[in-house]
């Protein structure tokens, strides 16, 4: 409780400050996220969440029907898709998004559910295949030219783990790299390849340490909050390895990838603690200084810190930089990645503790010119019409995909930032809200860890997988 008391005060120091954008990190304030406090917080406050959905049955998944392959496209019609009409619970909101299928984690393998991150990969004959992260392991889909997802198998947990609703998953050309928050996991590389001559009608269960291509484990206890891969240069990070004690204080964990079967460690940046989240590009931008430098866009709980990883056993921090409404800085994409100027932000206790631009409970994605490294700016944001939590996303081709807990997907125009940075030209183009639980609320939604946790908007064909925590994963398409 002490903590708790002393987290609210600094908090509330923070966020109330009136006037300004980008800030300079209060050293007092970050002294109380580098001793973990806040994030225990966060994750106390999910897992009660989480607690009370399973003693009602919120998370047997075996409740909800999968899609019969045969079925036809749901059209989003007048606001809604009535997937199966007159049920509400099966009737989604949308706009301008359609369902094309939904298979539920009993039915993709699990024996626990509770559904985290995704990913997906292209085969060289354009095949598209996804794979779907579980407490349990992660299962293995095609989603077909017509947008059904065909169950191929799965990849349990590291046998030396127990489960995890904690499992994050990247990829590396046709590999995919898994991290687990349960301790012993390590990292587990896969080649996805193994899926193109699986048999739909025989699923294969893969075990979790033959039938990987690599397995990673310089990690303090096996666990890691979440993987990051520059497939560039041929590396990927674990982000939040706990303990924060450790000598790479969770800061970024830097290992080779150039050979999968092989990974090796190179080194660690612990300047700024704890990382929840990154994402490491090759610099191409307006700063001249830092043009093809190796940088890390790193999302640490207080701040976004800015850090040049070129040389991995001398890491630099470029620039750390807070903001009014900071509560949990928690991931972020760049515009775009072949002219980085811009990048979203979001935060994953700012409707929680109604701090900031976000205290009405509505999503609050944080805009940063980041055309100065070392001088970022928080130029404006935009205010979703929705109520609930903003969690995860990804910009494509100038449209920002967001995994919004309860709110759904959400698909953003982001193109206008170029010519107003503020925010004003931001456009919501469509949405699907994948949680009708919460549509008889006050505000039309809650503010809670319920919903979709991640989805992979990244194939050419327009499909994308939306993974849910309670239900299973969903495949949808913004109608052009």
């Amino acid at each position: 409780m002490k903590g708790f008391m002393l987290a609210a005060v600094a908090l509330t120091g923070l966020v109330n400050i009136a006037h300004g954008k980008e800030l300079p990190p209060d050293d007092g304030v970050s002294a109380l996220y580098d001793t973990g406090v806040v994030h225990e917080q966060l994750m106390a406050k999910k897992m009660a969440t989480w607690d009370r959905q399973r003693k009602i049955g919120s998370f047997n998944s075996r409740k909800w029907r999968s899609r019969p392959v045969a079925n036809n496209i749901v059209y989003c019609s007048n606001g809604t898709a009535k997937v199966i009409p007159g049920d509400p619970l099966n009737t989604f909101r949308c706009n301008n998004v359609d369902f094309y299928d939904f298979v539920s984690h009993a039915d993709l393998g699990s024996q626990t559910g509770e559904g985290s991150s995704s990913w997906g990969w292209t085969s060289p004959d354009g095949r598209e295949f996804v794979a779907v992260a579980q407490a349990d392991g992660a299962a293995f889909a095609e989603i077909s030219h017509q947008g059904k997802l065909i169950y191929l198998g799965r990849l349990p947990q590291s046998p030396e783990a127990q489960p995890s609703i904690w499992r994050e998953i990247r990829g590396y050309k046709n590999y995919i790299v898994i991290g687990s928050e349960a301790t012993n996991h390590g990292i587990q590389i896969f080649d996805m390849s193994k899926l193109l001559t699986v048999d739909p009608k025989k699923p294969v269960t893969f075990h979790p340490k033959t039938d990987l291509t690599g397995y990673w484990n310089g990690l303090p206890i096996g666990r890691t909050h979440n993987v990051v891969v520059n497939e560039e240069k041929q590396y990927a990070v674990a982000v939040g390895a706990a303990p924060r004690s450790d000598a790479c204080r969770a800061g970024l964990i830097f290992f080779d990838l150039k050979d999968p079967s092989k990974p090796t460690s190179q080194g660690c940046a612990a300047d700024d603690g704890y990382v929840h989240d990154a994402q490491c590009l090759v610099y191409r931008g307006p700063d001249q200084k830092y043009y093809g430098r190796d940088i890390c866009y790193g999302y640490n709980e207080d701040t976004l810190t800015i850090y040049d990883v070129t040389n991995k056993n001398t890491t630099n921090i470029i620039s750390r930089t807070t903001y009014t409404g900071a509560s949990y800085t928690h991931q972020g994409w760049v515009t775009n990645a072949e002219w980085q100027e811009f990048l979203l932000l979001d935060d994953e206790l700012d409707e929680a503790n109604a701090a900031g631009p976000a205290g009405p409970g509505n999503p609050i994605t944080y805009i940063w010119d980041i055309r100065s490294l070392e001088a970022p700016k928080q130029t404006g944001f935009y205010k979703s019409a929705s109520y609930g939590i903003d969690h995860n996303q990804f910009v494509v081709n100038g449209l920002a995909y967001q995994s919004n807990y309860g709110a759904g997907l959400r698909i953003l125009d982001v193109r206008s930032l170029s010519t107003d940075p503020t925010g004003a030209g931001i456009k919501e183009l469509g949405y699907f809200d994948i949680y009708p639980e919460d549509d008889g609320e006050p505000n039309g939604g809650v503010v809670d860890f319920v919903g979709t946790w991640s989805h992979y908007p990244f194939f050419k064909s327009g499909y994308i997988l939306v993974n849910t925590i309670e239900r299973g994963a969903f495949v949808v398409k913004l109608r052009k």
